[in-house]
């Protein structure tokens, strides 16, 4: 475990060695680290590049993973068009819901502790909250809600999130949510709804939800710029500005701090260097902080999800599921683990094929759509190689 506590001290160093020298270049094929997959991302790094020109995104970081290491890191364009800073690996985003792999995890090492249990009832931990508006919905357990399967109408209140309304007000209103259908049979994605797994993190360890992650998932693997909340984005000095398009041009914009009461669906800031160590994560890198068998059961399906969201329309798509806090699809029959995520002014996607040893994370610090063809591009290169 210290092997990899320690590792976050040894982050600058590790770069600068692994990239020659320099943190603003791409790896060649003669220094990356090399998987046990024979594959040639030069094709999906020069579609995106040409792609982000051509759409002038201000400033992006991407990165290729493998268990063993950093295949392929790069950065590019400006943290903020208004002052010409430009983006590095120590650049911290908004990673939105991709916060919710975070969550997710956080639950599922509740139940390893013991702490909780998958089946544990909400009300039996909150006694005094009512959750949606038929007697059904009394029996939603921690696992519905990790994998929303809560059977609640989908994105319930996400609207007053919207209008700047923080989680704290909206609480009160849960028993008012609509119950669609009884809990596990239907997935409907939440915001609000999936942020009691914070409640539940904090009921259960008596530490906030922040620390939590903190303690568990963020020093262990040496995520040094991870952070949860918006304080800790506004004073880091390496964080980005968020953009929206107007009239033409990229602008930076403001941020709503609603979106940053739901920390478990998105309240995490991260570096591109943090992120990779998250995506080689999931893909087994440091077992002694998650496990095989633990990894597996993160990843295991829990409830389809039905065709209609931007990766649902996917091409290569054949089966679509939500486990916890991350989707899980097969794709031109490929198992693969995914999650993307935007708020205001920011976009990211992250994916990975356990089988194949291989991962992406892309962030941008930009509302684009571009952001929802990078997943198939990447998989359709990697099973052409195959």
């Amino acid at each position: 475990m210290t092997r990899y506590r320690n590792r976050g001290l040894l982050k600058t160093i590790f770069l600068a060695v692994l990239l020659g020298g320099s943190t603003q270049r791409a790896l060649s094929a003669d220094d990356s680290i090399i998987s046990d997959l024979d594959y040639d991302y030069r094709e999906f790094v020069y579609w995106l590049k040409r792609a982000a020109d051509e759409k002038k995104i201000p400033g992006a970081a991407l990165a290729i993973v493998s268990r063993e290491g950093i295949m392929y890191l790069q950065t590019w364009g400006l943290s903020d068009v208004s002052n010409k800073k430009r983006v590095t690996n120590d650049s911290v985003f908004r990673i939105a819901s991709m916060s919710k792999t975070f969550a997710g995890t956080a639950a599922a090492l509740l139940i390893e502790k013991d702490l909780q249990s998958w089946d544990t009832k909400i009300r039996d931990v909150f006694p005094d909250l009512r959750i949606g508006n038929k007697s059904v919905s009394r029996d939603i357990t921690l696992k519905h809600v990790v994998s929303h399967s809560t059977g609640l109408m989908p994105h319930s209140y996400s609207n007053m999130l919207d209008d700047g309304v923080v989680y704290d007000k909206i609480r009160d209103k849960f028993h008012q949510i609509p119950t669609v259908c009884s809990p596990g049979e239907c997935y409907g994605y939440q915001n609000v709804i999936f942020s009691l797994i914070a409640d539940v993190v904090e009921n259960s360890t008596n530490i906030s939800y922040e620390e939590f992650l903190s303690k568990e998932i963020f020093k262990p693997l040496g995520m040094t710029s991870a952070s949860v909340g918006m304080d800790s984005f506004v004073n880091d000095p390496n964080a980005t500005e968020p953009h929206r398009m107007v009239r033409g041009n990229w602008r930076t914009t403001t941020t709503n701090p609603a979106y940053y009461s739901v920390a478990p669906a998105s309240g995490i800031n991260a570096s591109i260097f943090d992120m990779t160590m998250w995506v080689r994560a999931n893909l087994g890198a440091f077992p002694e902080v998650m496990s095989p068998v633990f990894l597996s059961n993160l990843h295991a399906p829990i409830i389809d999800t039905p065709h209609g969201n931007y990766f649902n329309r996917w091409s290569g798509i054949e089966k679509a599921y939500y486990a916890t806090g991350w989707r899980v699809f097969d794709y031109r029959g490929l198992r693969v683990v995914h999650h993307g995520g935007g708020v205001r002014g920011f976009r990211s996607e992250m994916v990975f094929v356990p089988g194949a040893n291989i991962g992406m994370v892309l962030l941008f610090n930009a509302e684009s759509n571009l952001a929802n063809d990078v997943v198939p591009t990447f998989l359709d290169n990697l099973t052409k190689s195959n």
